[in-house]
């Protein structure tokens, strides 16, 4: 799919008429007769063509006077596909916007991340999405909102405050104008007539995704990898540590046919977008995986291994430092002795925190922590120790930033340039810090193994070569060949293999 597909007129009434989930995310749907805005697989009779204006945006919905549907809730549709798989300066914003940087350091903080004047990113964000960086920001603070009277039986101020408002007065305001109701209203119409008890600090919610989803891959991963006191697999759900703006938070994951199930505790209500947005990008559930799909079907070789559970997803991280420590305490090591390496770490420098179910009970070390470790502790060869050394004080002194908002080739470069950062290294941190959905690791040897066994070319820069017609999504297709392997990364915990 293109850019800008709310232009296409033609094409997104098709969408709405079949009622196409596929698409909802990607743009939405303005009824001019009633004033209201819906997402393309809206349950009600299709309005006529002639009465239908379409939008790039929730906000741009609101921006234009339009209401959400009580019915689809268009704000709680999954994320547009485009922010994750692009690297310009608009979808690195839209990053930054859902990870509450303007509610946090305004637009000023905004600009000032991304390297351009308040100006520009104002104008390019109102080009493509008819939206500037406040809208974008209200829009999501009306869904936190929402999500808050709905979930809890928090007080509205409360709510106001931790859904990033200013004031009551801006909170009850945007509830009427978003909803058309009254936030009292909106928590009568919960089932049973009341928002349901819930502990304090403690959330339960649906993580909306567009099928297929094979939570194989996605989940065994993390379980798989975890690190002790960070991360666990338990009663069918991954859990770990959070480390947010304002505090911390224990999260619980748990795949389920239509959604994912999420659990979180917070120290600090106010981070519940952050960590909504943190964990949605660890699951990669903006993809599309249609697209995706669809491009990799298109080499015959591939194609059987997505046939067989297409909808893979790439497991990514909350913390892009984070990955890039424990990619490099990877290093020519086994899955077990990586884990062991950073639950060493975690024991002596991470954070402690309380997990009211038990099993964890440490931060991943801050970049800050590790920089001031001493690499006589380190019990691991030499080259490796300075390898890590280097990289947390680069992150720590600021001259080297992994983030969400990060230029994706600017930032291999950076740590090409660093000792013992090698191909590999980089393009998985590419891959699942910084989201490139176009990383590809052509060296793995468990790629190449299966390139072989395929029959693809095996030797890196054949390979390579073939992969140009997976592009942009060789980053996926590094999953599917990975997952023909037994290991316990491929596999849900205690499923049979």
């Amino acid at each position: 799919m293109q850019n800008g597909m709310h232009t296409d007129t033609e094409r997104c009434v098709r969408a709405v008429q079949s009622k196409d989930g596929r698409f909802d995310g990607w743009f939405f749907t303005a009824v001019l007769t009633t004033r209201i805005y819906c997402r393309p697989s809206c349950p009600v009779v299709p309005p006529k063509p002639q009465n239908m204006t379409f939008h790039p945006s929730a906000a741009a919905c609101q921006q234009a006077g339009f209401r959400a549907c009580k019915r689809c809730r268009p704000d709680t549709s999954p994320g547009s596909p485009e922010w994750n798989r692009r690297a310009d300066l608009v979808a690195r914003a839209m990053r930054l916007i859902a990870d509450g940087v303007v509610d946090r350091e305004g637009v000023p903080g905004l600009a000032s991340r991304l390297g351009y004047s308040t100006r520009q990113i104002e104008r390019q964000l109102l080009a493509e999405l008819g939206a500037g960086p406040l809208a974008l920001a209200r829009a999501q603070r009306a869904q936190t909102a929402r999500l808050l009277i709905e979930t809890t039986r928090l007080p509205m101020a409360e709510i106001a405050f931790a859904a990033g408002f200013s004031s009551i007065r801006t909170f009850n305001d945007t509830v009427r104008e978003v909803f058309a109701l009254s936030p009292g209203e909106l928590r009568t119409r919960v089932p049973g007539g009341s928002a349901p008890t819930a502990t304090p600090g403690v959330l339960a919610l649906r993580l909306p995704f567009r099928a297929p989803l094979n939570p194989d891959n996605l989940f065994g991963h993390l379980a798989a990898t975890a690190v002790p006191g960070v991360e666990e697999w338990r009663d069918g759900a991954y859990r770990r540590t959070l480390r947010l703006p304002y505090g911390h938070g224990v999260v619980a994951l748990t795949p389920m046919p239509d959604h994912i199930g999420c659990r979180l505790t917070l120290s600090d209500m106010r981070d519940l977008t952050v960590a909504i947005s943190r964990c949605r990008r660890m699951l990669d559930l903006d993809a599309d995986p249609v697209a995706v799909d669809g491009q990799l079907r298109t080499d015959p070789l591939l194609a059987p291994l997505v046939d067989r559970a297409p909808g893979r997803r790439v497991p990514r991280t909350v913390d892009e430092a984070e990955f890039a420590v424990r990619a490099v305490l990877g290093q020519q090591v086994s899955t077990a002795a990586a884990r062991t390496h950073a639950g060493r770490l975690v024991t002596a420098h991470g954070e402690t925190v309380d997990d009211p179910e038990g099993g964890l009970t440490h931060l991943f070390p801050s970049v800050e922590a590790l920089a001031a470790l001493d690499p006589a502790a380190l019990a691991m060869p030499a080259t490796r120790r300075a390898t890590l050394t280097t990289l947390v004080g680069r992150l720590a002194d600021g001259t080297l930033h992994l983030g969400v908002e990060s230029d994706w080739e600017e930032s291999r470069a950076r740590l090409l340039a660093l000792p013992g950062f090698g191909p590999w290294t980089v393009e998985a941190v590419a891959m699942r810090a910084l989201g490139d959905p176009d990383a590809f690791l052509p060296t793995d040897l468990g790629v190449r193994r299966t390139a072989r066994e395929l029959g693809l070319p095996s030797t890196p820069a054949a390979l390579t070569a073939r992969a140009a017609q997976w592009r942009p999504w060789r980053a996926y297709a590094v999953q599917y060949l990975w997952a023909t392997d037994n290991h316990p990364i491929n596999h849900l915990p205690g499923e049979p293999r």
